[in-house]
């Protein structure tokens, strides 16, 4: 049987990569008619990479998963340096993305191609980075893991993004990001 927050770490990869597949689309498209809506969406989208995956998904994986798979595989241990400098850098980078796009809505469009730039950079990134966990790190948590290491996991994963989980209830405060986000055309 799959631990639950096994499924988690598969469905909170999916909804990012969603996310950064609109941003690419919506920054291809650009503001068209309708800039506010249009940098408003893709300011939502920063956002919950910022609030999400960077302050709740990141900090799950290095305090629980990461140390117990690491003390336990070799080759899992590499890998795990290398995403947890991820980590390290991550909220720094996307904000450095918000900083860019605000960039582009105030200073036109002279500043999108840096936009454009770092926003594909970030992108490649962020997909390594997650085929990293995907292909190296969950597998040697399966092999190496025991019930135990599983509960504790589990437990910390339980929280989960509200955006992606089914009969979950967002929290009301967020319920604006939410519809910003799902009115962008988001995939999932």
């Amino acid at each position: 049987m799959t631990p639950s927050s096994l499924r988690t770490i598969h469905e909170e990869h999916a909804a990012l990569a969603g996310v950064l597949k609109s941003l690419q689309a919506l920054q291809l498209r650009g503001p068209g008619e309708d800039p506010q809506a249009f940098f408003g969406a893709m300011r939502a989208m920063l956002f919950y990479i910022d609030e999400f995956p960077e302050r709740q998904h990141h900090p799950k994986e290095s305090q629980w998963l990461f140390p117990r798979v690491a003390a336990r595989s070799a080759e899992a241990a590499r890998a795990i340096e290398r995403l947890d400098r991820d980590h390290e850098g991550g909220e720094a980078a996307v904000r450095e993305l918000q900083h860019l796009l605000l960039a582009w809505e105030l200073l036109g469009e002279v500043r999108r191609p840096v936009f454009a730039t770092a926003l594909l950079r970030y992108v490649d990134f962020y997909r390594e980075h997650m085929r990293l966990e995907d292909a190296v790190v969950l597998p040697a948590a399966l092999t190496h893991l025991d019930a135990q290491d599983w509960e504790a996991i589990d437990r910390a994963f339980a929280t989960t993004d509200p955006l992606l989980a089914p009969g979950v209830q967002p929290d009301p405060a967020l319920d604006a990001l939410y519809a910003r986000i799902a009115g962008s055309g988001k995939v999932r």
